[in-house]
């Protein structure tokens, strides 16, 4: 387990975080098709909060996307770094999942958070945060609506709709489950929506939620629990 200090320089305010977004933003890549599903690896990451105590553990976990037999994973365990504010959720986690996928010795390959990329308010979700700041191709599939406007897709398994903000298409929701509330799809960084639906839909042969969130969620939760659990907590290196 690697534990994460917030970098000297992170936001600590909402202007300053909608400041970096605003920077970032147009270095997303949006015209590259990405890797093909079933080929390569797939990462999933995803994060466990004690908001009590302030602290955040995050896990990568690298499938074979063939296969998605487990081939490496990481945790990371930090400080939460920055208040909760919707649309800014990003700057909570970043920082302990970036030092989750540094952890890995593995290539990433796809990397899929358990979020939103540019089905985002500010076009600029974790999603695309994560993929602009390490340069992977990111891909957001996130369990719940977020500030779109959709439509049901039909009940069998792979059925779409787009996610709407205004006329702009920002998303996908896709139904991973015949008769199961579907999923919500999102480009991050380097893959187009048709290939991120494609991933998701791969990565769902038996339950919603993409089997990379599944471990990494799982990994991540049993990470908290083992700092919190040792005496006297999680350490004070946790923190600046």
């Amino acid at each position: 387990m690697t534990t994460v200090r917030i970098p000297a320089d992170w936001p600590a305010t909402e202007a300053e975080a909608r400041a970096v977004q605003d920077e970032l933003r147009d270095r997303v890549i949006l015209d590259e098709p990405g890797p093909p599903p079933g080929t390569g690896r797939v990462t999933g990451v995803d994060v466990a909060y004690d908001d009590e105590r302030g602290v955040v553990a995050a896990a990568a976990v690298v499938l074979d996307a063939a296969t998605l037999a487990v081939v490496a994973e990481a945790t990371a365990v930090g400080r939460v770094s920055f208040p909760y504010v919707p649309g800014l959720l990003a700057f909570r986690e970043i920082p302990t999942v970036l030092a989750a996928l540094e952890a890995l010795h593995h290539d990433p390959g796809v990397v899929v958070c358990d979020g939103y990329g540019l089905a985002h308010p500010r076009r600029f979700g974790l999603a695309s945060h994560l993929g602009v700041l390490t340069g992977l191709p990111t891909v957001g599939v996130a369990k719940n609506p977020f500030t779109f406007a959709y439509a049901e897709p039909a009940a069998p398994r792979g059925s779409t709709a787009p996610l709407l903000t205004g006329t702009d298409e920002v998303g996908r929701a896709v139904r991973t489950r015949t008769g199961v509330k579907p999923v919500f799809v999102s480009v991050g960084h380097r893959v187009s929506l048709d290939t991120a639906c494609a991933h998701t839909l791969a990565l769902t042969p038996k339950y919603r939620v993409p089997e990379s969130t599944r471990r990494a969620d799982a990994l991540c939760r049993r990470a908290l629990e083992e700092a919190l659990a040792r005496p006297g907590g999680p350490p004070p290196e946790y923190g600046n």
